[in-house]
């Protein structure tokens, strides 16, 4: 097994902190905001980044602190089914929660941390910092992910 990449023979509960912070492909996705109705509980994506989000490059401007900073921010693991519901379909976490393999743009695939940028899966030319943009509009931003590359 050795000749293969741990993300093809361990599970996500079997892999190591290491191996799991390196699935993040850092598109961002994750980081933008959501809005969840009420009565239905459906959840809708927005392109309003979290304040901590560093639009260009589609990182954590304090990853470590994050949770005390955005005591909102979710942390993936442990996976489950209310997380893989909000997490898009291009994510590397979904993607192998759900049997498939990792896209050919995924950092680990193709040797470039670029790639995810290069192939338009990541936030960085078109999400909206959160300070600038007031909550009540919030709505007139929600986006489709299915519209997106995955």
């Amino acid at each position: 097994m050795p000749d293969k990449p741990f993300w093809k023979h361990k599970s996500l509960t079997e892999m190591t902190d290491e191996e799991w912070e390196s699935l993040c492909d850092g598109c961002a996705r994750c980081c933008l905001q959501k809005l969840e109705d009420v009565d239905t509980g459906e959840i809708a994506h927005t392109r309003i980044a979290c304040r901590l989000l560093d639009c260009d490059s589609c990182r954590c401007g304090d990853y470590v602190n994050r949770q005390r900073q955005v005591p909102d921010c979710v942390v993936v693991r442990p996976l489950d089914e209310q997380k893989l519901s909000w997490l898009p379909a291009s994510c590397a976490y979904r993607r192998l929660a759900e049997g498939r393999d990792l896209a050919p743009w995924h950092p680990l695939v193709s040797g470039n941390p670029d790639s995810v940028h290069s192939a338009g899966v990541s936030v960085k030319s078109w999400a909206l910092p959160e300070m600038n943009i007031e909550p009540v509009e919030w709505v007139e931003h929600i986006i489709v992910f299915d519209d997106l590359p995955s």
